[in-house]
């Protein structure tokens, strides 16, 4: 097969939601359907009754979350599926806007019940940012959720994009049947099963036909054909064009923990959704069919696997093949590597493998040769773009409890932040390590990574500031002189970038006003906000 044929044939792309919105039930479901696994686990009140899949940290099995990002490859349908499951949780927020980065294509789950809520905006206005294609699965039609017109109008105007139902409920809550495709003009009628792949359900391609009486409820028959009309008559037809392009979202309907709609998702996903195209570094733009190889690193995992203390570093394979053993060069270091035990995932196994095409997810053993942005190539200087830090909302001390070990806090606390867990900034005279998080669970997996991975102690000492943020100036006198007169409330990223400190927003406000030639930055791309 060729270069052309592999790119063809991938489908690289993330599973985002708000919190319980159902993300790691879908992902689940759609492994089913790809027969990568046999059974789904079940998530409840907190519980794991069986392990996710996709959830393989301790903390994630104890509390049924989701705190990093997995990559499950399979194949189906002579496609190769590459699933990024995202962080559920609205603290680890930061994971899913750089796992954005290395996706082609985007499935957004709404809970039918809560509809459209504020994790899953901010989620959107990312994929926005870099015209990603998203695709919406609306998630619990066997609660009492929502009407789903009523739905399709709260998407529209909360997420700021056009939506395109491709399928159709009927009815929900208890009285839930099945859906219709309006795709491929078809009604599949499913039997609720809850841990396995269920059987395909009966297919009606004339919903106006008298058969559907057999299976459907007069009233729910009436209401879903006038459903139908009055869909065909508001809204024009597909276009796939611009989903691609990001101005049009096809919407699906179903319940992930029942299997009901998820074929019909899956199925056209793989129909529409993009293959791996071109990518832009710095340096230009790379396109998937040039022949050398690049990639970059999104994500870096100390520990993946607790029996080893391995660190892996996800890397999106852009263009070219990727080769087992061969040396690449690593435009940071400025240097050659290679890699004798690359690897493919499904969550916590690994499997080897001898090359990888673009859009594929390469796990490689890291000595700590690599960060988050770090680009791979075959000699040329490239700087693959779009893998920013955002300001902190919660700043806390790091305070050494065992100074035995204070070899193991130095190590883990500088992995655990290079994995993007969250941010760490050194303070001098002294050497004071501030950690930043989007939110209070962030300190939490810290502390237990810290204990159960690199066997040392910590705690955490809350900081009164309001905001991070990263300085420049085209002057380098008046910096200088900034860093020296801010000094006490100024500290260095793991880049050795310098970054302000404001204790309120009036300060902040002050301090702009006053130092007219210093230039602060939300965000570690200095996209000045």
């Amino acid at each position: 097969m060729t270069q052309e044929q592999e790119i063809a044939r991938r489908r690289t792309f993330a599973i985002i939601s708000h919190p319980d919105a159902g993300k790691t039930t879908l992902t689940e479901k759609l492994l089913l359907f790809g027969g990568a696994i046999q059974t789904a686990g079940a998530v409840k009140s907190n519980k794991i009754k069986k392990t996710a899949t996709s959830d393989f940290m301790e903390i994630e099995k104890q509390r049924g979350i989701s705190v990093s990002t997995s990559v499950m490859a399979f194949e189906y349908g002579g496609k190769r599926i590459n699933i990024l499951d995202t962080p559920g949780h609205k603290d680890f927020a930061e994971d899913t806007y750089r796992t954005l980065t290395a996706v082609d294509s985007v499935i957004l789950v709404v809970d039918s019940v809560k509809g459209v809520e504020e994790q899953t905006q901010k989620l959107m206005d990312v994929c926005r940012m870099r015209n990603t294609p998203v695709m919406i699965f609306v998630n619990k039609l066997d609660r009492e959720g929502q009407d789903p017109f009523d739905l399709m109008e709260e998407i529209e105007e909360k997420l700021s994009i056009h939506v395109a139902p491709l399928s159709w409920p009927i009815s929900k809550g208890s009285s839930f049947r099945g859906v219709y495709n309006l795709h491929q003009k078809e009604l599949n009628i499913f039997t609720p099963h809850k841990t396995a792949k269920s059987e395909a359900g009966i297919k009606i391609n004339d919903v106006f036909a008298d058969e559907i009486l057999n299976y459907v409820k007069d009233d729910l028959v009436v209401k879903l054909r006038d459903d139908i009309k009055l869909l065909e008559s508001v809204f024009e037809p597909f276009d796939a064009e611009l989903y691609r392009d990001g101005l049009l979202a096809p919407l699906f309907f179903g319940s992930a923990i029942n299997t009901f709609g998820v074929q019909e998702l899956l199925d056209t996903f793989l129909e529409i959704a993009p293959p791996p195209g071109a990518r832009q570094a710095e340096e230009r733009v790379v396109n998937a069919i040039e022949k050398p190889f690049t990639g970059f690193v999104f994500k870096i995992h100390a520990n993946l696997d607790p029996n080893h203390r391995d660190r892996i570093a996800f890397v999106r394979v852009c263009s070219g093949e990727f080769e087992r053993n061969k040396f690449y060069y690593h435009t940071r270091l400025k240097k050659n590597v290679r890699y004798a035990n690359p690897t493919t995932f499904l969550a916590n196994e690994k499997k080897l493998i001898e090359n990888a095409y673009p859009g594929d997810v390469v796990g490689l053993f890291d000595t700590g040769n690599f960060k988050i942005g770090d680009t791979l190539s075959e000699g040329e200087d490239l700087h693959f773009k779009g893998i920013p830090s955002f300001s902190p909302e919660i700043f806390k001390e790091l305070e050494n409890k065992d100074p035995m070990k204070s070899k193991q806090l130095e190590k883990g606390i500088r992995q655990l932040t290079e994995e993007g867990v969250a941010q760490l900034f050194i303070q001098q005279p002294g050497s004071r390590k501030i950690v930043g998080t989007v939110g209070d669970l962030q300190f939490e997996v810290i502390q237990f990574r810290i204990t159960n991975e690199y066997g040392a102690k910590c705690s955490f000492s809350p900081l009164n500031f309001h905001k991070a943020l990263w300085v420049t100036s085209e002057n380098k006198k008046a910096l200088e002189d900034f860093l020296q007169r801010k000094a006490q409330v100024i500290a260095y990223d793991i880049h050795e970038r310098p970054v302000f400190f404001a204790d309120t927003e009036w300060s902040l406000n002050a301090t702009k006003e006053y130092f007219k030639e210093i230039q602060f930055h939300t965000s570690s791309e200095f996209d000045a906000k």
